[in-house]
């Protein structure tokens, strides 16, 4: 791969580390304010509540009626949840895959907000669940793809996973017979690391 895009791709990395390291002390100066002032936080954000039947009458006919519709995708999320989970367990160790943690991806704690009605916790679960699940198969499907055709797509694609900067470029078939088995190889040297 061009040398530039390989630079480029570890500034990326690094800054993608640093972001994580500030959002870490962001998350522990909130807690650490909203631990101090629980109380009044709560109270404060109640009052920002809207009441179910007001947030019914405020809604759109429409959006009422669509609602069951967007409700069903808990039934696919599940399946596509529970099939992956298996998939993983079964396949990831024969391939020396590390393990996807589940609960890296699929993430609550937005619905306990003290400002939202039930449907709106509701609607938080939901949209919780589903982009965690969605997160979660998109990094399984990524370490699958790493071990079985870590080759990169002769169009550019938008919003390729983290583990995609790694393949090999399409149709440098020298690069990808010499380096397939070093690519698989880090996945034994990240299980080793934990």
């Amino acid at each position: 791969m061009n040398k530039n895009i390989d630079e480029i791709h570890a500034r990326i990395q690094a800054l993608q580390e640093e972001l994580e390291g500030e959002y870490r002390k962001s998350l522990d100066a909130f807690e650490l304010k909203r631990a101090e002032l629980a109380d009044e936080f709560k109270q404060q954000q109640k009052h920002y509540k809207t009441g179910l039947l007001r947030f019914l009458a405020r809604s759109r006919p429409m959006v009422i009626l669509t609602a069951p519709i967007i409700y069903l995708g808990w039934i696919p999320f599940f399946l596509l949840d529970a099939f992956v989970t298996v998939y993983q367990t079964i396949c990831f160790p024969i391939y020396r895959i590390p393990h996807v943690r589940r609960a890296d991806f699929v993430v609550f704690g937005r619905e306990e907000l003290p400002y939202l009605n039930l449907i709106e916790k509701f609607n938080c679960l939901y949209c919780s669940y589903g982009n965690g699940v969605a997160a979660y198969v998109r990094e399984i499907s990524g370490r699958t793809e790493q071990y079985w055709c870590p080759i990169k797509y002769a169009k550019r694609i938008q919003a390729a996973h983290e583990r995609y900067p790694d393949f090999f470029d399409y149709g440098d078939a020298e690069a990808y017979r010499q380096g397939l088995e070093r690519l698989r190889q880090t996945y034994e040297d990240e299980i080793k690391r934990n």
